[in-house]
């Protein structure tokens, strides 16, 4: 009798005798499903699970099928295998230590007695497609921990031996492909040949478990897709973000500057905090919309309030602290514990609340030097950053105005495909059951009100309390993260803050934090890749270009000039004694959007030629529509140029 239910997506139920494997339930199904089946969904879970495991009563099952976007992890795990095959295949003395999938693709790192060159992986390339056509089976075995270190200690794989120790259980699984094995616990494809493209990207270093005083390692990166016009169109992608850079695009645009004596801590050129400050005095704006007071904060503290806040303790290594006259000082690394000094400074009342105070705080954080990155990964930065304090009856209305917020700006600047993730809470937690039932309830219910399409993140959530993580997709289809809110018991309750309810009575306040762009050294890094560099008008640095024909047009292009400074426009006047095609060229790789010549008959009609970096040409352009619709393009903070619209 039948007493192992399987419930499939369809709310169908399929019944066994016995504990089925994902590939069994494939093959009860169809032939066809079970052989495109790479893998498996589980529980409501993201995490894409082995064909081969064993399911028990009453698992929620979503059956994984080749050329879906959750098969990617499967097909770069198992390509990850086949690559390390491959190596020692052709360089048996090269051991192997891990190789995980990433985001994009995947790596193994080797210890190598010879670094990668070129030419070598070339030749694994072509090696790993020989493996890829001969289509072993994989398959997979539990050894004895016992059994799996004797086993890789006689093979000289000193680094398995490690791994395997350190995990402490009494079994191990194994995979096999042909006569190639290694330690792993999955996912992987049932026969190479489900693997259809793999591109071996590049070598780097790297130490054994990421500790510079462990062995280096030669690290391999490689990628793997569906199939070969998908793994095309990646490398295309690949091409054009070599091209968008931020690092190389902040430099010819003149943005930012940096010096070793300040490693991690850019200088903004005074076109860089063009872009800085209106990015600010954007948010700024909605502030006033939205309710929020400015405040400013210290820059240093004594170390006591981040004892307190309980970073102390779970932060430490990313502060910078120093001592004077015995006392412990540190530069804020972020402003929360501040703002729960100022609320707690005066009596509250729930009249008071919501009580939202925004910060452009300057923060610093201790990162390690092979971390930084450009703008996007810095020690310096400012983050639009604000913290609501309000009850927990105001929760929903707080998140669904934080939202609306959000929507606002992200169209305004062209960020329209974002997505959003609701963290919910994690083993190690703090607060009661009932507060994080009813905290995760009105994030969700704020999201399905405003009609938000999302994913839940299980267990995912801070410490304190569940989240929102807002993921950004760019031009390149790349996600980052750039808002987010959270919600907070806990730090209230370390500052002892309170407010007056309706009873007379005292009541904790919950404290949101909350940031729409995030860093705003690395939102600029992000927004110059999504552009190109290519800024809206009011954003841009330079916003107009005059260029003369011949001298004799000098004084109106100047005229014109002040005309346009006085309408409130970035414009300078390119007077130079060199050819218009040059000038425009040089303008274009500057990404002014208005490039303007004159001529006679511009000066003789009071006109203007208009030029945009798209190519569209306007002659003979009413020079005082120009300024009017020009400026309200940039007051109005559109995307598009008018001419364009």
């Amino acid at each position: 009798m039948s007493n192992i239910r399987i419930h499939l997506p369809d709310k169908s139920i399929k019944e066994f005798e016995f504990e089925p494997t994902v590939l069994q339930v494939a093959e009860s199904i169809g032939s066809r499903l079970a052989k495109d089946t790479l893998g498996a969904q589980i529980n409501g879970q993201l995490e894409v699970v082995d064909l081969r495991t064993v399911l028990p009563n009453d698992t929620q099952l979503k059956i994984i099928t080749k050329g879906s976007d959750e098969s990617l992890e499967v097909v770069r795990h198992s390509a990850a295998h086949v690559m390390a095959q491959a190596v020692q295949d052709i360089w048996p003395e090269v051991k192997v230590t891990i190789g995980p999938v990433i985001e994009n693709g995947f790596f193994y790192d080797f210890d190598s007695p010879f670094a990668f060159t070129p030419e070598d992986l070339k030749k694994l390339e072509k090696k790993v497609n020989h493996l890829l056509k001969k289509n072993e089976v994989v398959t997979k075995e539990i050894w004895s921990t016992e059994k799996a270190i004797e086993t890789f200690q006689k093979m000289g794989e000193t680094f398995k031996v490690e791994i395997i120790k350190d995990l402490g259980e009494e079994e191990v699984s194994i995979y096999k492909q042909g006569d190639w094995f290694d330690l792993c616990r999955g996912p992987h494809v049932q026969k190479i040949g489900q693997i259809k493209a793999v591109k071996i990207l590049h070598t780097a270093g790297a130490y054994w478990r990421g500790d510079e005083n462990n062995p280096q390692l030669q690290r391999i990166y490689a990628t793997a897709f569906n199939s070969k016009e998908d793994l095309a169109e990646h490398l295309k992608l690949l091409e054009e973000a070599k091209k968008r850079d931020h690092r190389k695009l902040s430099k010819d645009l003149g943005l930012v500057y940096n010096h070793p004596f300040a490693p991690g801590a850019p200088f903004f050129t005074e076109r860089g905090s063009i872009i800085y400050n209106e990015l600010q005095n954007y948010m700024r704006e909605g502030y006033q919309k939205y309710g929020y007071h400015e405040v400013i904060s210290p820059q240093i503290f004594d170390n006591q309030l981040y004892e307190k806040s309980g970073h102390d303790a779970n932060y430490k290594e990313n502060i910078f602290s120093t001592n004077v006259s015995e006392r412990e000082f540190s530069i804020k690394p972020m402003n929360c514990p501040g703002h729960c000094l100022l609320y707690g400074a005066t009596k509250k009342s729930y009249r008071d609340l919501p009580w939202r105070i925004a910060d452009f705080g300057r923060l610093h954080r201790n990162e390690k030097t092979g971390a930084l990155h450009g703008l996007t990964r810095v020690t310096t930065f400012c983050q639009d950053d604000a913290h609501i304090f309000c009850r927990v009856d105001q929760l929903f209305d707080e998140i669904k105005s934080f939202m609306i917020f959000l929507d606002e700006v992200y169209n305004k600047l062209g960020m329209s495909n974002y997505k959003i993730f609701l963290s919910t809470r994690p083993e190690k937690r703090v607060g009661s059951d009932e507060v994080w039932d009813q905290a995760e309830s009105v994030l969700a219910k704020a999201l399905k009100n405003l009609n938000l399409d999302y994913t839940v993140n299980e267990g995912d959530g801070a410490f304190y309390g569940p989240k929102l993580d807002i993921m950004f997709v760019d031009a390149l289809k790349r996600p980052w993260q750039l808002g987010t809110l959270q919600c907070d018991f806990n730090m209230p309750n370390n500052f002892d803050l309170k407010y007056v309810g309706e009873d007379n009575s005292t009541h904790q306040p919950v404290m949101i934090h909350r940031a729409i762009l995030g860093s705003l050294e690395r939102f600029i890094g992000v927004y110059l890749e999504h552009t190109a560099g290519r800024l809206p008008t009011w954003l841009s640095p330079q916003q107009v270009v005059i260029m003369n024909i011949t001298s004799s047009h000098d004084e109106y292009c100047r005229n014109l000039e002040q005309e346009l400074k006085a309408a409130g426009i970035r414009v300078a006047y390119d007077d130079r004694n060199e050819k218009l095609g040059y000038k425009i060229r040089e303008a274009q790789l500057k990404q002014i959007p208005y490039m303007i010549t004159i001529g006679d008959q511009e000066v003789e009609n009071s006109t203007v030629s208009v030029r945009l970096l798209t190519g569209v040409n306007k002659n003979g352009y009413n020079k005082t529509d120009f300024i009017t619709n020009l400026k309200n393009e940039v007051n109005n903070k559109n995307l598009r140029t008018f001419l364009e619209n």
